[in-house]
């Protein structure tokens, strides 16, 4: 306990003397000015951290939790499943469904939205979840030649090549609960563990209004279809469209967060998921090997993180080290130290990307650039480039965009800009 109090003042000491070259940080987690929906108090505090106060000490979660109980025996048994659980087979997903399987013994259909960067040890978990787990899984893979095309129209457009991805994840559930006419769909972690879209004050409801509200990056799925000016089948975009509201509102559906009634800790969920089921994380792209429990299952991870240094001046390792530094499980020395350590180096799926999309790297660098936000400068090399993981080798590389058509796209975002 001395050493945390002598650290505690050394930190305190450094703080009073660091100043950051380029971006104001949060005194207390060191998150940047460049975060998602953060603001600062008169000390420096950010909003998040503030808000994660509200979560240890305002909140009654004995009575959140009956609410919880409350909320499934309503729907259990009205179905042919009592609800729907969006799953990738990461650890939020999979504690979500743990949780509501074995404390509550309830027969979910899970379902999942590939999006195409699946890793080997991610499907191996899937595997063993559902098996020890005794539950359905609905699988759904969309026309990956439209998935091309939109990784490459919304990286233009957003510097975010993941739209499909958010969207797909957040919608189609949501059309297999219309079409299956399972009314309660129970999501993870809330969106105010990490942003202030949403505070621990609000009622969270995973809804079109949220869907709106920062999934979708501001883009529908009508907004993308006249975006890209071409000839697609309008059906193909139905998976990234989120149903009416009016044909949820038919059957009383409610769509909401675990997080809202018990209180989210990943790193504490991680562990009963190892444990009791067997999951196993992995290493990955430039990040710590003792977060081998965060984002396993997307080999294009790294692609993502890179993209929000560039864009935003600090990628996953700092908001990793925010949650540890908001927990004091470590010192704000460390934490930058991790920063220095891991962030912003050229991941190797980068080139598995490029070719995805058919971009030069020249190209994605002038593309991802024009995406900075605030003081970030202008990231145009890369001196220090990140490790191959050990199942590099098995992601798939099938599937080359044409170059002719890449080539157009970006001519003519190129004159646009």
């Amino acid at each position: 306990m001395t050493s945390w109090f002598i650290q505690k003042f050394i930190d305190q000491l450094i703080n009073k003397l660091y100043k950051p070259k380029i971006m104001k940080q949060c005194n207390n987690c060191l998150l940047p000015e460049t975060h998602e929906t953060i603001t600062f108090d008169k000390n420096q505090t950010c909003n998040i951290c503030i808000d994660q106060k509200i979560k240890t000490k305002n909140i009654n979660w004995s009575n959140k939790k009956k609410e919880l109980k409350k909320l499934i025996e309503k729907f259990r048994g009205k179905s042919d499943y009592d609800c729907i659980v969006p799953f990738s087979g990461g650890k939020d997903s999979t504690f979500t469904l743990y949780y509501l399987v074995k404390e509550f013994k309830l027969k979910p259909l899970v379902v999942r939205f590939d999006h195409g960067f699946y890793r080997p040890n991610l499907e191996k978990n899937v595997k063993k979840v559902s098996r020890k787990l005794g539950v359905d899984i609905l699988t759904f893979t969309p026309n990956w030649k439209v998935v091309q095309k939109l990784m490459l129209q919304s990286l233009l457009e957003k510097g975010d090549f993941c739209w499909h991805c958010h969207t797909g994840i957040f919608s189609y559930p949501m059309w297999i609960a219309i079409e299956k006419k399972i009314p309660l769909i129970f999501w993870g972690e809330p969106s105010a563990e990490y942003t202030q879209y949403y505070s621990y004050n609000d009622i969270e409801k995973v809804d079109e209004k949220r869907f709106n509200r920062f999934i979708n990056l501001g883009i529908n799925a009508e907004d993308m279809y006249l975006k890209m000016g071409e000839k697609i089948d309008k059906r193909e975009f139905k998976p990234y469209t989120f149903p009416p509201e009016s044909e949820l509102q038919k059957m009383h559906y409610q769509s909401v967060c675990l997080g809202s009634f018990i209180p989210w800790n990943t790193e504490k969920q991680s562990k009963i998921i190892m444990k009791e089921l067997d999951w196993k994380g992995d290493e990955v792209e430039n990040v710590p090997k003792n977060y081998s429990y965060e984002k396993i299952e997307c080999y294009m991870q790294g692609v993502r993180d890179y993209l929000k240094y560039i864009k935003r001046g600090y990628t996953r390792p700092s908001h990793l080290a925010a949650i540890d530094l908001r927990n004091e499980r470590i010192s704000k020395s460390h934490a930058r130290k991790i920063k220095k350590n891991f962030e912003g180096k050229r991941p190797p799926s980068l080139d598995i990307f490029l070719k995805f999309v058919g971009l030069s790297e020249k190209e994605f660098l002038k593309i991802a650039n024009s995406h900075r936000v605030g003081k970030v400068k202008a990231y145009s090399n890369v001196s220090k480039k990140g490790k191959k993981t050990a199942d590099f080798k098995s992601w798939s590389q099938i599937g080359e965009m044409d170059k002719k058509y890449s080539k157009n796209k970006i001519n003519h975002w190129f004159k646009k800009a």
